[in-house]
């Protein structure tokens, strides 16, 4: 055992056991927290506007603070891009993430010197509860890649801003600065396909032990490293390699392909960060779901997933919710996001400790017809259909097709194969089969002649990926909607039909 792992097991142990303790407290931090929360906030000019100052309970809370999303913050924002002070937290944001929004173009969210810690502590303590639970320090002492964005940043209203993958790059800890690779040169570069050419190259002959990235490019960066080797596995190349660390997209309907080219079992760790905050992460090898992240400078809330866009729809704090019911998931923090919308739906799988699932996104979803399909109804359907003929799907996503020419509309699927099962059909039943037993909206509409069966079309292997450099969002953390309501991708993707 070498040194960096021989320091780390037992400051994985005392983090771990800290993390289990503030557990069992979740209710009672997340009441405190808004208590926290709301005494800045009665100084800023959200604040005042809202008369936050007035507040003195949740319900006060949720009277004078509405639901929003990113649309309604920027007025707020533009205030603090023009040098204003005090806006929505205390002080100016240190960093503002640029990110991509479906609706909004371009977003700056703004990152405190308070919310920092969140996003830079809770990517360490899934790391190290991953080292306590499984007793495996030892990819501390070996190389580590984290496929992320450019750090380069540039500044808007005086502000660093870049890419929220790119930001924590440069809180990386010194004493692992050696352990990190690509290179700061390599990681610099935004052409994700140069980038990517360079990353395997540096990455090649190196003592790899940890690898973490969104699963999309994770694969295409498999996929070179094989191609570079005639064929070699990747555990072959990196027989020291440990532990997979993924987050972003719902990992299942990749797990069969990325372990495919590994060719051995590794350790996986999941994790819930997005530029608004990081969420949750896997505390454990052996339980469903993942840790809510409830005492750091988040307040949650909950709104059912059908009252997400009702007028004034109902609003739960963490002691009030329930197994299994789906959520879209609000926060409000120290980088100053107040009734904020994030996008993404949960569902609670354990409420001692408060662990969830993340489901999907609330403006992801088909509901053509009614029948309200989910990203995680989906995924489940297509993994089972791959479970049963031994598939491997690279990518896909759905669209209602409404204008049949007389027929029955249906849901077209465009699946990127990595092997075509040999009947297409029997596979596309088995998803229909499979999503009508877990969506009774979409089984009603089936029964009642109002939806006929589902339709495949099959996608060139490299479908997805050429779709996303056409769109200009090829690596990073960008990725394809699993869902929409409209044909704007299906009609795209059509280029890259069989």
């Amino acid at each position: 055992m070498k040194i960096k792992s021989f320091l780390a097991r037992p400051y994985a142990s005392v983090i771990s056991s800290k993390i289990r303790k503030s557990a069992t407290t979740a209710v009672s931090d997340q009441n405190a927290l808004l208590q926290s929360l709301v005494k800045v906030a009665g100084k800023t000019t959200f604040g005042a506007d809202h008369k936050i100052r007035e507040v003195s309970s949740y319900d006060g809370f949720k009277q004078a603070v509405p639901l929003r999303d990113y649309e309604a913050f920027k007025p707020y924002i533009e205030q603090i891009k023009e040098g204003k002070q005090n806006v929505l937290w205390k002080g100016k944001p240190i960093y503002f993430a640029k990110t991509s929004g479906t609706t909004s173009g371009v977003k700056y969210i703004p990152i405190t010197k308070d919310s920092i810690h969140n996003h830079i502590d809770t990517a360490k303590y899934a790391l190290l509860c991953y080292m306590a639970e499984s007793g495996k320090p030892a990819f501390a002492d070996g190389k580590m890649i984290f496929l992320s964005g450019s750090p380069t940043l540039e500044r808007v209203g005086g502000i660093p801003t870049g890419r929220l993958s790119g930001i924590v790059n440069h809180f990386v800890p010194r004493y692992l600065r050696s352990n990190q690779l690509p290179s700061f040169e390599t990681n610099c570069i935004e052409d994700w396909e140069s980038k990517l050419q360079l990353i395997v190259e540096e990455t090649m002959n190196q003592n790899m032990t940890l690898i973490s990235g969104i699963p999309p490019w994770m694969q295409m960066y498999f996929d070179w490293l094989m191609e570079r080797n005639g064929g070699k596995k990747i555990k072959e190349l990196f027989p020291n390699l440990q532990v997979l660390v993924h987050g972003g997209v719902a990992f299942e309907p990749y797990k069969a392909k990325l372990f495919d080219a590994l060719g051995a079992q590794v350790d996986t760790v999941e994790t819930f960060p997005a530029s608004e905050g990081f969420f949750a992460f896997q505390d454990t090898l052996d339980q469903e779901g993942l840790l809510l992240n409830t005492d750091s400078g988040i307040f949650f809330e909950f709104v059912p997933a059908g009252e997400i866009f009702n007028e004034n729809p109902t609003r739960l704090s963490l002691a009030d919710v329930k197994l299994g019911e789906q959520y879209a998931l609000i926060i409000n923090s120290n980088a100053g996001l107040w009734g904020y919308n994030i996008g993404d739906t949960i569902r609670f799988v354990s409420l001692n400790p408060f662990r969830i699932v993340v489901s999907g996104r609330t403006k992801h979803f088909i509901s053509a017809f009614g029948e309200h399909v989910i990203a995680e109804e989906v995924e489940a359907a297509l993994l089972a259909a791959c479970v049963g003929t031994q598939t491997k799907v690279v990518e896909f996503t759905v669209a209602p097709m409404i204008q049949t020419s007389g027929e029955l509309p249906y849901h077209e699927w465009f699946i990127s194969f990595e092997n075509q099962p040999e009947h297409l059909n029997d596979f596309a039943e088995k998803i229909d089969q499979t999503l009508r037993a877990k969506n009774i909206y979409y089984d009603d509409l089936r029964r009642g002649n109002i939806l006929q069966a589902l339709k495949i079309v099959p996608l060139r292997p490299d479908a997805f990926i050429e779709y996303m450099k056409q769109e200009g969002k090829l690596g990073g953390q960008n990725k394809v909607p699993r869902l929409s309501n409209d044909r704007r991708i299906a009609s795209e993707l059509k280029k890259w039909t069989l």
